[in-house]
């Protein structure tokens, strides 16, 4: 027993002499920094931030119901594109698909390169109380000292979110930071190229759609159609999906910018389940109701969720990331032939982390009869996957068929849309973005990542296999949440630092 006991011992020691080896000769990306001293000027100019704001001020809200959508801004803000740019419309190609998308085409010296597009979209979500009839003042105080970034979770707006604010040091409205701080940075910098007599070696496109915010079928699908007629296919695309997540916001132990760039974007699966029971009146209950399989099917779905994995973007994440993680943190990257399993654990902790490594299931609508008195002859249960790239739409039904069986359910698919590709990391489209983000950011990491929110780039893989999602806008988990939600701002410092990034993706691709 004693020799059993020295056995075992020994052998655990073993191991762990063996993890910490293996940890310390892991071979994490050493990440070369390509930012030298050079000093970058990425002060926004005021004409520059005038025009931005102005652009803010028109609000060019997408419905849902595509029929009932009010065009109006969105022809009020195409004459102010136009109108605040001449020159970019006198030298680059424009035309309109479906009435309101924009494509611009800059024709580049040699005709034999790729081309490259640049992606944005000009719609924004609906506010909340929202009233249009309420005009508001133009506050445009350019010289006042910059606040720093909010610090808690945003309740309310500071000023109108169709205002166009400039003020502490911020721009503020819907679409500062989703997306029109893009579609702008795109517009400034081929103005100011032009200005110098600037003409790219290859050919340029910029595609802005209307609808992105509710499916992007009247805009991106049909232009990417368009590029498809025409052949072409492009040596890179760049879009919206990925920011540069401010020290220790995406990971708390990571005291630098983390610039998240997605390779690849998750798919979505909408299905409604129509669960059917005895109905009747609620004096003379059965001892299950519609309502009652409804609430087992749901606590299946939730008790049952997809298992965790890490993907190639994640995997790469984690390779990218390493050195700048506590020991315990890289001992299990290191060693995850062993330790997967906790490495998974921890990402599950967070919802954020969660839906990197996992197809996520959300129960988000629920519904029985319409009074209190009365038992539903049928409950309605809406269930909402986000599904990882590896996963299948098929997969995911088959799945939740399986958890149904034995109920007299029907299951109708209400909308759905698989899982991108994955670009790769070692091409020059990707490596393009690292260079230009170490010169605004030198402490920056760029890795790859997987955007969990859908963008328009998906409509476009027929023609590249090269997406990349990402610009270069440092914010916080506080700032990221504004996105959508009450008092979204961009930072002057930010909008700044965008408009050289493209400027220069613009001049050096």
């Amino acid at each position: 027993m004693k020799k059993f006991i020295t056995l075992l011992l020994l052998s655990f020691l073993t191991l762990i002499l063996v993890l910490i080896v293996r940890t310390f000769t892991y071979q994490f990306k050493k990440i070369e920094k390509t930012g030298d001293n050079e000093v970058v000027l990425t002060v926004p100019s005021e004409k520059a931030i005038r025009r931005f704001a102005g652009g803010i001020r028109i609000p060019t809200i997408s419905n849902e119901f595509y029929e009932e959508t009010n065009f109006g801004p969105f022809e009020e803000f195409m004459r102010y594109l136009s109108d605040s740019y001449p020159e970019v419309y006198k030298v680059m190609d424009t035309d309109t698909i479906n009435t309101y998308g924009m494509i611009f085409h800059w024709k580049g010296k040699n005709s034999t390169l790729k081309p490259v597009l640049f992606l944005s979209h000009y719609d924004v979500v609906p506010v909340i109380g929202y009233d249009q009839s309420i005009t508001t003042d133009t506050i445009f105080q350019l010289n006042d000292k910059p606040l720093p970034p909010i610090q808690s979770y945003a309740t309310k707006w500071d000023y109108p979110p169709f205002s166009g604010a400039v003020i502490n040091g911020r721009i503020y409205g819907r679409g500062t930071l989703d997306m029109k701080c893009m579609l702008f940075s795109l517009m400034e910098g081929a103005d100011n190229l032009i200005a110098e007599g600037f003409q790219p070696e290859r050919d340029i496109w910029f595609a802005f759609g209307h609808d992105e915010e509710v499916s992007g079928r009247q805009g991106a699908v049909k232009i990417a159609e368009y590029f498809k007629n025409k052949e072409l296919n492009f040596d890179a695309i760049y879009d919206e999906g990925g920011i540069i997540a401010a020290p220790s916001s995406a990971i708390e132990s990571i005291k630098v910018p983390l610039g998240l760039v997605g390779t690849g974007e998750k798919g979505f699966l909408t299905l409604r389940l129509t669960i059917k029971g005895m109905g009747g009146h609620s004096s003379m209950p059965p001892e299950k109701s519609s309502l009652i399989y409804a609430a087992e099917i749901i606590e299946k779905l939730n008790n049952n969720q997809f298992p965790a994995q890490i993907i190639s973007p994640i995997a790469a994440f984690f390779d990218n990331v390493g050195n700048e993680m506590g020991f315990f943190s890289r001992m299990t990257i290191a060693n995850q032939w062993l330790l997967r399993p906790l490495l998974l654990s921890t990402m599950e902790k967070s919802p954020a982390s969660n839906a990197l490594v996992r197809t996520t299931t959300a129960i988000t609508m629920a519904k029985g009869s319409d009074a209190a008195n009365v038992l539903a002859s049928e409950a309605e249960v809406t269930v909402n996957f986000r599904i990882l790239p590896g996963d299948s739409v098929s997969g995911v039904i088959e799945h939740v068929k399986k958890l149904c069986e034995g109920y007299d359910i029907d299951l109708k698919v209400i909308s759905q849309r698989a899982p991108s590709n994955i670009s790769p990391e070692n091409v020059r489209g990707f490596e393009i973005i690292k260079e230009k983000v170490n010169k605004i950011y030198p402490e920056a990491i760029v890795t790859s990542y997987i955007t969990i929110g859908g963008t328009d780039s998906y409509k476009y893989q027929a023609v590249s296999k090269d997406i990349y999602r990402f610009m270069p806008i440092c914010l916080n988990q506080y700032e990221q949440r504004t996105i959508h939600n009450e008092n979204e701002y961009i930072s002057l410092e930010n909008f700044g630092k965008i408009q050289w990034y493209f400027k220069e993706l613009l001049k050096t691709y």
